[in-house]
């Protein structure tokens, strides 16, 4: 797994499409993140936005390959391990990207509470966006391995399914990003820095059905 890993990263960096996803989210973060912010209501506006760029990622990773490399590499190592190296490059890549927002957001946020009443210790702040993160990085994984190939194939069916299900997992309530994120903004308005464990093993929880569901047709639909 660690051989097909490094070789789907490579093909990750080396076609560049992580680019346009890359620089939507910095872009995100650019506008909505201004330096003095309240620090928890910022990271929870950097996590809802990592969700869709998750899922974007995993669309990369499966569809990025061309098709005779992919057979010759399933007919080698497994149809499903491949899909599998495909989906956690994705997802690795987007938890990295994740690090990196949570460590900037921190930085440059005000560690105080919504209204800058009450100080926000900076480190218990940035851990708790990071596991926030996290979540919404693998509810995002998990979305786009439902909503793109072996699951849908067609690129008309499966990029609408795919931004509507990452905008439903960002609002809707009883989704584990939603959670993860109200609780950071809840957290921003008493003061109090929640833990969003439970989030996380949610969205955790998701993505290995997804990923195992996903996996298990693909083995089911290679010839």
């Amino acid at each position: 797994m660690t051989a097909l890993l490094r070789y789907q990263a490579d093909l990750l960096l080396r076609s560049q499409r992580w680019l346009p996803p890359v620089i939507l989210y910095a872009a995100f973060l650019a506008i909505g993140v201004q330096s003095g912010q309240p620090v928890l209501d910022s990271l929870g506006y950097a996590a809802a936005g990592l969700l869709p760029v998750a899922a974007w990622l995993v669309r990369i990773c499966v569809t990025g390959e061309p098709d005779a490399a992919r057979v010759c590499v399933a007919a080698a190592r497994g149809p499903a391990r491949t899909h599998l190296a495909c989906l956690l490059t994705a997802l690795l890549a987007s938890a990295a990207l994740g690090v990196v927002a949570t460590l900037v957001v921190t930085l440059v946020s005000d560690p105080a509470s919504n209204g800058h009443r009450i100080h926000v210790p900076p480190l218990r702040a940035g851990a708790a966006g990071l596991l926030a993160a996290l979540a919404c990085a693998l509810l995002g994984s998990a979305v786009g391995a439902l909503t793109n190939r072996p699951v849908l194939r067609s690129t008309g069916r499966a990029v609408p399914a795919m931004l509507l299900a990452a905008l439903l997992s960002v609002v809707l309530a009883g989704s584990p990003a939603q959670a993860a994120v109200s609780g950071l903004v809840t957290g921003s308005q008493s003061g109090r820095v929640p833990v969003p464990l439970l989030p996380l093993a949610g969205a955790g929880l998701v993505t290995a059905a997804a990923f195992a569901a996903a996996c298990a047709l693909t083995a089911r639909r290679s010839p």
